[in-house]
Formats: C-alpha cells, structure tokens, sequence
C-alpha cells in the first residue's frame, strides 16, 4: 500500500547544493524529512509556518492560505531519514534533531563515516555541531513505517558503505525513490571520497540489483542535479545504463 498524492519538497542547501527532500502524508500529516543536510533554520521555518524562502521545488500547497483550501493539515515531522553520511547530507541533523524532538535514522554501516561529519565540513570553511548518532537504524529489505509513511529500505553501498536508497510506493501514480549519491541524471556517485568505503563495481551492483528492477517510470530523486527517472537512466546512463553491459560497467569508476 502507497501514499496518496504525496507532497514532496526540495530544498537545495549548503555549499554542495544538496538535495534535502521533505515528503509529508496529506492525509495525516506526517512528514520526514530526507538528508536535512544544510540550512536547518530554512526547513524548519517552512515546514512549520510557511515562512522564509521555502522550498525550490514542491508538488504541495505553497502557503498556508493554500494549505487550508487544499484541507491538508498541519504537518508534524515524524522522523529524520538519511540515504548515508557524508558531512553536506547529514551536517546539520543534530540541530533538526534538537527541534523537531524526532529520531534520526542512518544504516549502520555509515556510523564510523558519521563521526567524520565535522572535520569533513571545516575543508569546505563550515563550522558544524558536533556530529549526530543515529537513534536507529535503518533495515535493509524491510518497509519501514515513519508516521502513516512507508517507506521501503534499499541498502546500496558502493558511495559508502551503508548507503541506502528510499522507495516511496505512491497509490496510481508513480512511485518515488530518493536515492541520495548513488545514482544521478547521466552519472553515478563517487568512489574516491576517503573513508567512506567508496567501490565503483559494488556501487555498479547495488544500481543493477536494487534500483533497476523498480518501475521505469519511478521517479529519481537524486543528492544533488535534476530529478530522472529508472527509465531513463536504464537507457542513456553511461556508467551503469544497459547499454554499458553487464559485468563492465561504463567507462570510469566516479563522477
């Protein structure tokens, strides 16, 4: 069983411009927040009070006012997910925390990566709270229940270790997968980032084992650059696309 009409926003945050999702039930509510990487003080000011400059992108009410006519209720974030750990998806998730009074949720694999958040963002002039701990973790292979959203759990390493992917079945429409830096519009995630556990072939992997076997039209949601589709990155992309072969993937090992 899958949402109904989700609202989904994105945020583009932090030096990076990373992609920070906020995908909120409309029938309940509900709403977790994705990679709450940067600008916390943005997030929160717009998902509770639709104030400040809001979202980049949306496929929700744009106003309070717009809200009410829409009869969607007020939203109460239930939970912090992240699809791994690096410093600009994850920086910041100890002031989220701290607000929203939520669990934040990582897979295990990334803590050791987790702990590096900080001193990872002082080579980009940042200065970030000290790191986060994740209160749970995420499970593999599971549909995990945050609120009335479920959400089903892919573990695709080769990025870092514990890199997970985030499937949103929607209900006759689409369906969503938020996928962090596995996979982009024309390209893959890098794998010579330090201590992050980065294999291009294991990342080659988990895309053809975990994210092609969804439906063509699944809309992609990636870490960073334009939304795409299973569909389209199955036919064009050049590292890990079908026409790239099977075994060999592509012609480099990041990007």
């Amino acid at each position: 069983m899958g949402l109904v009409e989700p609202w989904i926003e994105h945020f583009f945050v932090g030096p990076l411009q990373m992609r920070c999702s906020v995908v909120t039930d409309r029938l309940t509510g509900d709403t977790v927040v994705v990679d709450g990487g940067d600008e916390p003080d943005r997030i929160i000011a717009w998902i509770e009070r639709f104030e400040g400059r809001g979202p980049d992108w949306s496929t929700g009410p744009t106003s309070l006012a717009d809200a009410q006519s829409m009869n969607v209720p007020l939203r109460k974030v239930v939970a912090l997910v992240n699809t791994h750990a690096h410093f600009d998806h994850s920086g910041f998730i100890p002031v989220l925390s701290e607000h929203f009074k939520v669990d934040w949720y990582l897979h295990p694999d990334d803590t050791f990566l987790q702990t590096l958040a900080q001193q990872s963002g002082r080579r980009y002039g940042l200065s970030l709270p000290e790191p986060a701990v994740a209160d749970q973790h995420l499970v593999p292979d599971s549909t995990m229940m945050f609120g009335s959203i479920p959400i089903r759990v892919l573990h695709t390493p080769g990025h870092t270790l514990g890199g997970c992917c985030l499937l949103v079945n929607v209900e006759d429409d689409a369906d969503h997968v938020f996928v962090g830096d596995t996979l982009f519009q024309g390209s893959v995630g890098r794998t010579d980032i330090a201590h992050s556990g980065g294999d291009f072939e294991l990342l080659a992997s988990s895309i053809h084992t975990q994210l092609w076997p969804l439906a063509l039209d699944t809309v992609v949601h990636p870490g960073h650059g334009p939304l795409t589709t299973i569909g389209q990155e199955r036919a064009t992309n050049p590292f890990v696309g079908d026409d790239a072969g099977d075994g060999v993937y592509g012609f480099g090992k990041y990007a």
